[in-house]
């Protein structure tokens, strides 16, 4: 780890020498002290999946959540780029190796060709994923949770590939967004997992803003994989069908800067032959859909004090036989701003589960924390 920090620092150092003045450095944390207030003993038990609120009843932690360190440049008018490095010294996260030991991993290194023709710019590289970056921008408060389709991993949050963006009309009042990727996202700890086959996410997001304080999206994409088998074939080999994934979201947010801000966003996504129907004899392929909303909004009470609370609802099988999997997921906080660079939040989570069918329920997951978000690094 000290052979990576010391790598990593020298090489920061060597930026900020060259850096002039159209570069930039940043850098911000989040992380909390937490204390699981409540858990079920059925939920201890069986590991329960799909749970956004995890960890034993009574275990006490500070933790920090993510690092991020970005170096942002203006190579001329025409190009620039951004390259940001994460890491997450929480426990059990993705960015520790086999000791425990905390690890980075690159987070954004993408080239930016701004108005490769008027009013778009072309990406290339690890960059945001068009999926919930506005929305994630809308509900303001990363550093208590992840918007639902990050939380559920239904689209990765960075995608290496090639994106169009910008406007359909001068005024700005529609945007677009195009983007085609690898399939992979950053599921590696120690970075993107390199593509072994042909088959690619392609995605598009609408944006339209009638006013300055009201903006909508419509997202969709399709994630093409190879074919799975089709349990009803006899040939030899047997026959394949399609095993793909369309993915669509909806999200509506209003906000008045340094006021407020309140949003409401859905998606579903349908694999295609994703699950096994056994309701029938021999048992066939049907589509596996999965669904969520969320809605929530914060509000500014005082010139350091906001008010914050969302509620998520989460069904990762809508199937009529598939039971018990259903969640809902609130947060509430009150966040105290002593600075523009400082935000401490008292909050909790709670979580409820859906009993399985003819077993015991299962009682709520409760969580308390006081999460730290600071700026360190900011420099013009």
């Amino acid at each position: 780890m000290r052979t990576i920090f010391g790598t990593v620092a020298l090489m920061l150092f060597f930026l900020a020498g060259q850096a002039d003045a159209q570069g930039k450095f940043s850098g911000y944390m989040f992380g909390d002290y937490f204390y699981n207030v409540a858990r079920d003993t059925a939920f201890r038990r069986a590991n329960l999946p799909n749970s956004a609120v995890s960890g034993q009843k009574d275990l006490q932690a500070f933790q920090i959540r993510r690092i991020y360190f970005a170096y942002d440049n203006d190579i001329s008018d025409n190009f620039s780029t951004r390259f940001r490095l994460e890491s997450d010294a929480s426990a059990g996260s993705k960015e520790t190796d086999a000791n425990n030991k905390v690890t980075v991993f690159v987070k954004d290194a993408y080239l930016m060709w701004k108005n490769v023709f008027t009013g778009s710019n072309l990406i290339f590289g690890l960059q945001p994923s068009s999926a919930y970056d506005i929305s994630e921008a809308a509900w303001g408060y990363r550093s208590l949770e992840k918007t639902i389709m990050d939380l559920r991993g239904i689209v990765p949050s960075r995608e290496l590939g090639i994106a169009l963006k910008g406007k359909l009309v001068e005024s700005g009042m529609l945007n677009y967004w195009v983007t085609i990727a690898n399939n992979t996202g950053t599921s590696n700890p120690n970075g993107v997992v390199a593509d072994v086959d042909k088959f690619k996410r392609y995605s598009l997001n609408l944006q339209v803003k009638p006013t300055d304080q009201l903006q909508i999206t419509a997202y969709g994409s399709y994630l093409a994989r190879p074919n799975t088998n089709d349990l009803t074939s006899t040939s030899v080999p047997p026959a394949t069908v399609s095993n793909s994934t369309f993915t669509g979201a909806l999200f509506a947010g209003y906000a008045e800067k340094d006021h407020y801000s309140f949003g409401l966003e859905g998606f579903l996504a349908s694999t295609a032959n994703g699950m096994r129907d056994v309701s029938t004899t021999p048992n066939t392929l049907k589509s596996l859909k999965t669904m969520g909303f969320t809605a929530f909004g914060w509000v500014n009470v005082a010139s350091e004090l906001a008010v914050v609370a969302r509620y998520d609802y989460f069904d990762p099988n809508t199937d009529s036989n598939a039971k018990g999997d259903m969640r809902n997921y609130f947060i509430a906080g009150l966040s105290f701003k002593p600075d523009k660079n400082v935000a401490i939040t008292p909050n909790v989570q709670i979580e409820t589960y859906e009993a399985v069918p003819n077993g015991p329920s299962i009682d709520a997951s409760v969580t308390g924390r006081l999460t730290f978000y600071y700026v360190f690094l900011d420099t013009k």
